[in-house]
């Protein structure tokens, strides 16, 4: 539905510098301000791009025992235990 509205000068220039800083446009900008305001972001959300996630093959340096990287892990938790209940 159009519909023509008009803003304070001051509020035209403060969503023109969100708009620009998300690097929306305007009146996508004003939609989604809007809809948040009045408790509807919900039912419409903008496309965004989704997330990818890119592996890699991770290496340990030679000499560390994968076998006790748990072990490891829990010696840090105690020592880090000790650690709050001295201060």
């Amino acid at each position: 539905m159009p519909t023509t509205l008009t803003l304070d000068d001051d509020l035209a220039a403060l969503l023109r510098t969100a708009a620009q800083q998300k690097g929306q446009p305007v009146a996508e900008m004003a939609f989604s301000l809007l809809r948040t305001a009045l408790g509807k972001s919900n039912l419409v959300s903008p496309a965004s791009t989704p997330f990818r996630i890119r592996p890699h093959q991770g290496v340990f340096a030679p000499g560390v025992p994968l076998q006790k990287l748990n072990q490891l892990a829990d010696e840090l938790d105690v020592d880090a235990f000790l650690a709050r209940q001295k201060s």
